[in-house]
């Protein structure tokens, strides 16, 4: 009863609202984003407790949103619009098949602030073909990403944030993008999305799941419209249950330089 109220109680904002920090935020009574990490790869190589022994240094109650495998245009358009509203700001973890195929939205997506990471080229488990073949489908991925954003084909990243698909690598995958200097994401705890459920049952297991780590890296697909449906009433509940959201960056970019080079 409490998803479906939370979801029948907060309406998408429009597409072209541009999300902001907390301070800045045109709705006061927004969650806002509530300050800005610098993940340097030098000092975390690889995060997220589901993958690895190390995560990013959050405070009780902090959260950092990421979705994977966009842009996805109906449903991503959603995510961004629930996020607008409430002054959010996330990182997009993109496959680059997809961003080959819509650039559109891979620009509205850093234009309005967010962070755009990597995902592959086509989603393999690459933990499953040879070496060379990964190396191949993530240099492919990163520079379709690039070429989305920025016009210029380049295997090195304007943003050194990579995630595996499936969360699936090797020692010789982790190895290669170490030694790039490119951090790879894991996550402390799933929204499960890739499962079939209904928005509320996805709000439902998030939340619960959230109150029992009560803080962490979350990781949702912004390609589910179960995901794309639940997302206001997500955004809701960290609103007031005190939650803190805080957006990452790459060295070399705060907030205030991302917004000026919009």
């Amino acid at each position: 009863m409490l998803a479906s109220a939370m979801l029948a109680a907060v309406a998408f904002a429009t597409p072209g609202m541009t999300p902001a920090l907390a301070s800045d935020c045109p709705r006061k009574d927004a969650l806002g984003t509530a300050r800005v990490l610098t993940v340097d790869p030098k000092a975390y190589p690889r995060v997220g407790t589901k993958s690895f022994p190390q995560t990013l240094p959050l405070a009780d109650h902090e959260v950092v949103l990421t979705f994977d495998d966009g842009p996805h245009p109906p449903t991503t358009s959603k995510v961004l619009a629930a996020l607008a509203q409430e002054c959010v700001r996330a990182t997009f973890f993109l496959i680059g098949q997809h961003a080959a195929e819509h650039p559109d939205m891979v620009k509205r997506i850093a234009r309005e602030g967010h962070t755009i990471g990597h995902h592959s080229f086509s989603h393999p488990m690459m933990s499953q073909i040879p070496f060379d073949r990964s190396k191949d489908n993530i240099d492919r991925g990163i520079a379709a990403d690039e070429m989305a954003l920025n016009g210029a084909s380049t295997t090195t990243p304007s943003t050194p944030f990579f995630r595996f698909p499936y969360f699936e690598s090797t020692p010789a995958t982790l190895d290669l993008l170490q030694s790039r200097g490119i951090a790879v994401f894991g996550a402390d705890l799933w929204a499960s999305d890739w499962d079939e459920m209904t928005p509320e049952q996805t709000l439902k297991l998030v939340t619960d799941r959230l109150a029992a780590a009560g803080k962490g890296i979350i990781l949702f697909h912004d390609n589910k419209a179960r995901t794309a449906a639940m997302m206001p009433a997500f955004l809701r509940y960290l609103r007031e249950n005190g939650y803190r959201v805080v957006h990452i960056v790459p060295p070399g970019r705060t907030q205030r330089n991302a917004d000026a080079a919009r």
